[in-house]
């Protein structure tokens, strides 16, 4: 997508939120001025219907500059010497063409309504279209409570290149996990990992579930995260692909070393 197409999307998107909420469109030319008000705006729209033209235009948009990022393969991620289904990759979550990425939501599960806020829930939510958060807003209507920790949810990945995105909401462990969040943490994972096969899924990729604004240590989740992944496919002799998705030095090497993959 050229930058005159992706501003043309931007401002006919960002007029139609505007008007939506009965507010001026900002007077707004430069292309990371337009991107940064359209994520705020969407970042903050309610669950509601959108009109199929404005749909159309979000996914060209979306999908374009998804694409120009560089969709990426399991393939490409290293893989564990001491489980072949284990592998590591160090990047966008959101470009990677697995059948499904986890996302570390809140229990609300209707992604994150901090405009343009860095956490995983809202980049995946961005990135996927205002499709996903009316997904989930269904979801926990039907459900009529917030989500527990330690379970998951499935939905469409609508504009990602995933075929669905998981759920999950991990346990707030602010610098000092318990026992107990320990326990919620592998949960995480085996939640995940269950209602993969239950819809027989054969590759997913992990991100680094409560590890952010939840407070969970890297070096305490780390190891928590690749045993509870290895004794769940070794208790269900599965052959599912798993990718551990990280995005600093930090949890690189500390998955590098627990996955004996050479940096």
């Amino acid at each position: 997508m050229n930058d005159e197409r992706k501003r043309e999307l931007l401002q006919g998107l960002i007029g139609d939120l505007c008007a939506e909420r009965g507010v001026e469109m900002p007077r707004l030319e430069d292309t990371a001025e337009l991107w940064h008000a359209f994520r705020a705006l969407v970042n903050t729209r309610e669950a509601a219907p959108a009109p199929s033209d404005m749909l159309a235009r979000q996914d060209e948009l979306l999908r374009g500059m998804v694409a120009g990022a560089g969709i990426r393969s399991a393939r490409e991620a290293a893989r564990s010497a001491i489980d072949p289904r284990l592998l590591l990759w160090r990047g966008d979550i959101t470009t990677l063409a697995v059948d499904a990425i986890v996302n570390a939501a809140n229990s609300g599960m209707t992604g994150c309504w901090t405009p343009n806020h860095l956490c995983i829930d809202n980049a995946i939510h961005t990135f996927a279209g205002m499709q996903l958060r009316a997904e989930c807003a269904r979801i926990m209507e039907a459900q009529g409570h917030a989500e527990p920790t330690g379970q998951a949810k499935i939905t469409g990945a609508w504009n990602l290149p995933a075929r669905h995105v998981i759920h999950t909401v991990g346990p707030i462990a602010n610098g000092r996990p318990t026992e107990e969040d320990g326990r919620l943490l592998a949960q995480c994972y085996e939640s995940c990992l269950d209602l993969a096969a239950e819809h027989g899924l054969r590759s997913m990729a992990f991100c680094c579930i409560s590890t952010g604004v939840f407070g969970f240590p890297q070096e305490e989740a780390a190891p928590i995260a690749v045993a509870a992944v290895r004794r769940w496919l070794g208790a269900h002799a599965s052959d599912m692909t798993v990718v551990f998705d990280v995005f600093t030095d930090t949890d690189e090497r500390l998955y590098a070393d627990l996955l004996a993959i050479e940096r």
